[in-house]
């Protein structure tokens, strides 16, 4: 009887030792690691993101003067700050010297001051949806660096006078870096800004005429890919140089065109305490995560076949929503605004780049593919997502 005693006595120590080695072995989880994502609906429909981040940071959308139109009702219900996807670009807003179209422009300034809604202006410089006439001369050759910056100088002044006051913040200069793994190559040397002066020259005029005509608004550089560690390493570079020589700056867009797979989390978390380092603010201005980690492509002549949103790929884009949004309430203390660029998956920019995302080769021929990369879908309707954002 004794022995037997003895022997459970040696069992049952043995046991206790056992599970509390295993328990010192077993890592337990970081406060910054996302658990399982909780997607049960809120009880209060009547809540939208802008109510339940109201105490971290604007919720912003890209709108159309269409989409104002048409999904009015949801953009008033989710949003509290809107981007002018398109309308405000130099293009679009003054195709010509002597010619401006501002009608789409103010309907959407309208619109978002009607509703007491934030605006976000975007942009001032970009080598896409530029205005070719900003680079012909008066002869039909190039124009000169000074007749530029006088161009340069008076669109901005011209744009920033009519919105005066109206806009919280204004995306300056838009993709000047280069993207790709080549760190000697810094600048987007295919811009028709850096064949003309071939220096950062008109990144920093740009901020210092914006500055000038509205020195209440903040002031951003925007740009794509910010989180790969080879493009991080240039913007950094780039902002320690605007700050060193006293340009006016106030902020950073990572635009945030995401897919399932990337970036990491440890990317985006290194990404964010550079810029946050040099004292500039932060907004997440184009976030999207397409269901695709690359761009679908015809394979030997045939279509391809869009697999829908998948049970598969709706759970991997659950999770990716999740971990982003962990990472922005830890840095919200410095994240001003977090855009999503379009307003559902009914229409996203990506559909036309084979689901693919920003800085992903173009399918040729082209391919539409549905990205999927909102919080609503194709209905209007709030996805799983949305909860697993929302819930914390």
């Amino acid at each position: 009887m004794n022995r037997y005693l003895n022997n459970k006595s040696l069992v049952i120590a043995g046991a206790v030792v056992a599970l509390l080695s295993f328990s010192q072995c077993t890592p337990k989880q970081s406060a910054t690691v996302s658990s399982a994502p909780n997607t049960t609906p809120q009880a209060d429909q009547s809540k939208g993101l802008k109510d339940y981040f109201k105490d971290d940071f604007l919720m912003g959308v890209a709108v159309s003067s269409r989409s104002i139109r048409t999904d009015s009702a949801l953009i008033l219900k989710e949003f509290n700050s809107v981007t002018a996807e398109n309308d405000m670009k130099v293009g679009v807003i003054h195709p010509a010297e002597d010619r401006w179209n501002w009608k789409n422009a103010d309907d959407i300034v309208a619109f978002a001051e009607r509703h007491h809604i934030k605006i976000r202006g975007h942009n001032l410089l970009w080598h896409k949806q530029g205005a070719d006439w900003m680079f012909t001369g008066p002869d039909g050759k190039p124009a000169s660096k000074e007749l530029l910056l006088k161009r340069l100088h008076d669109h901005i002044f011209t744009v920033l006078s009519r919105y005066k006051g109206k806009m919280y913040v204004w995306d300056v200069v838009n993709e000047a870096i280069e993207d790709g793994p080549d760190t000697t190559m810094m600048y987007r040397e295919s811009s028709p800004w850096w064949k003309a002066f071939k220096s950062p020259e008109f990144i920093e005029a740009a901020f210092r005429y914006a500055h000038e005509a509205d020195p209440t608004a903040k002031l951003y550089y925007n740009e794509f890919n910010s989180e790969r560690p080879d493009k991080r390493e240039k913007i950094f570079k780039l902002l320690k140089k605007l700050k060193a020589d006293k340009v006016p700056i106030d902020g950073v867009g990572f635009q945030a065109h995401w897919t399932v797979g990337r970036p990491s989390a440890d990317q985006i978390r290194k990404a964010l305490d550079e810029v946050i380092s040099l004292g500039l603010e932060v907004q997440f201005t184009e976030l999207d995560i397409t269901v695709h980690t690359k761009p679908v492509e015809v394979i030997s002549g045939k279509a391809p076949v869009d697999p829908g949103f998948t049970p598969e790929a709706e759970a991997k884009q659950i999770d990716k929503y999740k971990m982003v949004f962990d990472i922005f309430r830890q840095y919200k203390k410095h994240i001003k605004a977090v855009t999503f660029w379009n307003v559902s998956d009914r229409g996203s920019w990506l559909d036309s780049r084979g689901g693919g995302s920003a800085g992903d080769p173009i399918p040729s021929p082209a391919v539409f593919i549905k990205a999927y990369p909102l919080l609503f879908d194709v209905n209007n309707q709030r996805k799983k997502a949305y909860w697993a954002v929302v819930n914390k």
